[in-house]
């Protein structure tokens, strides 16, 4: 907080008026799942059978989410008092640890899924690195365990407790501001020489002369109260800009968690899949397995052939091939959720639950771009940086305002060894101070400002365009995959049994084993592309659920 408003000489011309009272003695101033049954895909190689399922995308009601209604509306902010916005606004601290009665998922409570350690830490020891411990998750719990160790989220959370303190001290503003100074000083002065009237003028012996030296303690203090009375506006433009950011911030916070979801979610799905892969992989193996035992009993029968039992071995070795390169699939896309999740070093994670459409989307897509452009955090954003700049337009202009200062200083003065009495005074006063010229940078600020506004809004345009793209790509992605899911699940209904009659046929010595080969392949390509349509659906569900925002008790009237 300034004290008075002084007159400097920097560049331009400015006028002061100053009237007051003063007697002085010696003063020294200083962040919708349709709950539809879904389908599950159940992949039946022979006797073999894999039941592939997909716990469905949360929503932040199932999860720990700080959602911004919790801390405060566009509508009632500007009434609250600062220690009830400082209550409302406060972010969830990390190092808060669930209860029994928590919502949080039990396995947040394990130790070995937080990541408390010094940010700093490097292992140096293999055994600090070194997987002991295999943990199967839901989604949900992924989610949850995201948003309790993600970097970005906590980054986001701590940027508000920053605007906070912003806010604190534009608010600072608000009161006068007092000052006090306490001195003492101790000074020796040499004294004017004086003739002490020794000496002889007959025999011109000069006079002797005696130096008086002096010597003073002197202790001083001063209290000085001012207050800007006046200041064109720049103070309340300074408050109503750190409010508006502190929003900002919590539109920012929102923002991540939504992001978080969707990463969470897109890297769940890719492990889930990477899994089934290996399953679908691992079947296939099996089947060439057992196509290679056929030709070897065949040939050992007399009717087969060692061609035949030489491609039951090249497909086998092809299989087998292809499973340990999904198998790498699978271990690196489980390095990836570990990495998002942010989990400890020691810790390896497998999916839970069956493999399964997401949900049914039961909106329109009319409907779903205009609950788009109601949620989205970005649009709000960018409003509020446009109310932002229309106040820091203010705060530029108030510098060619006239500005009024109030202070009031106290003294006290004591001559410590001249027997003297203490003395006081004091001083009133008011300033006015307005800037004649300062070469226009006033106005130039000003005219920053409003061009600010002016991006802002066309940033806002753009934002609103690329909503409404996201919602239509991924709703169609969805329709696509849809449709995909009903198609693939015939296909493999069909290769299972094409299979099997190239199986009978070959035992039975009327078809050939290029036919169960064939067939071999083409089971395990159905089952990957039924595999893939689910997975793709349930990341194009992910997608358009991130693209409209549609967390819970969201105030759709909630627009700054």
């Amino acid at each position: 907080m300034t004290n008075i408003h002084q007159i400097s000489c920097a560049v331009g011309v400015g006028t002061a008026i100053f009237f007051g009272n003063t007697i002085s003695a010696h003063a020294d101033s200083s962040p919708q799942l349709d709950g539809a049954t879904p389908k599950q895909l159940r992949l039946q190689p022979n006797k073999l059978k894999v039941t592939l399922s997909m716990a469905s995308l949360p929503n932040s009601s199932q999860t720990n989410i700080p959602h911004p209604s919790q801390f405060l509306t566009a509508s009632n902010w500007n009434f609250l008092p600062l220690q009830s916005k400082l209550a409302q606004l406060s972010p969830i601290s990390p190092q808060d640890t669930p209860g029994e009665d928590s919502t949080l998922p039990s396995i947040l409570r394990l130790d070995v899924f937080s990541n408390d350690a010094d940010p700093l830490l490097l292992p140096s020891q293999p055994e600090e690195v070194t997987i002991d411990l295999e943990q199967p998750i839901t989604l949900e719990d992924a989610v949850s365990i995201a948003l309790t160790n993600n970097q970005e989220v906590e980054i986001a959370r701590l940027t508000i407790n920053r605007s906070l303190e912003e806010l604190q001290e534009a608010r600072a503003a608000l009161y006068p501001s007092l000052t006090s100074s306490v001195g003492f000083d101790n000074r020796l002065t040499a004294g004017a020489g004086a003739p002490t009237g020794t000496g002889s003028p007959a025999t011109g012996a000069p006079e002797t002369l005696s130096i008086d030296n002096s010597a003073t303690n002197t202790f001083n203090s001063s209290l000085s109260l001012s207050y800007d009375l006046y200041d064109g506006g720049a103070r309340g433009a300074s408050i109503g800009s750190a409010e508006k950011q502190i929003r900002v911030n919590q539109l920012a916070l929102e923002q991540t968690i939504e992001e978080t979801r969707l990463q969470v979610a897109t890297d769940y799905y890719v492990f889930q899949g990477a899994e089934a892969q290996v399953e679908i992989e691992q079947a296939a193996v099996q089947d060439a397995t057992q196509t290679l035992k056929d030709a070897d009993l065949l040939e050992r029968a007399g009717v087969g052939t060692e061609f035949e039992v030489l491609q039951a071995r090249v497909a086998l070795a092809q299989a087998q091939q292809t499973l340990n390169i999904e198998q790498a699939n699978r271990d690196i896309a489980q390095r990836q959720l570990a990495d998002t999740l942010n989990i400890g070093q020691k810790v390896e994670l497998q999916t839970a639950g069956e493999i399964e459409p997401a949900g049914t989307w039961s909106r329109s897509l009319p409907e779903s771009i205009i609950l788009a452009y109601d949620n989205r955090a970005e649009l709000r954003q960018f409003l509020l940086e446009r109310d932002i700049n229309a106040e820091q337009r203010q705060i530029a202009l108030a510098e060619n305002r006239p500005q009024v200062a109030l202070a009031a200083t106290y003294d006290l003065q004591e001559q410590l060894d001249d027997g003297s009495d203490l003395t006081d005074g004091y001083s009133v006063g008011a300033t006015v101070q307005l800037a004649l010229f300062d070469g226009g940078a006033a106005r130039a600020l000003a005219r920053q400002s409003e061009t600010d506004i002016e991006i802002d809004e066309a940033e806002f345009a753009n934002q609103r365009d690329t909503i409404r793209f996201e919602v239509e790509d991924a709703y169609f992605s969805l329709n696509a995959n849809q449709k995909n899911i009903d198609t693939a699940e015939q296909a493999v209904e069909l290769a299972e049994e094409s299979l099997r009659l190239a199986r009978l046929r070959f035992q039975a010595g009327v078809g050939t084993q290029t036919d169960v080969i064939v067939a071999q392949a083409e089971l395990t390509t159905a089952r990957g592309n039924l595999l893939s349509a689910i997975i793709d659906y349930n990341q194009s569900f992910a997608e358009l659920d991130r693209a409209i925002s549609d967390l819970p008790d969201r105030d759709s009237t909630d627009l700054p």
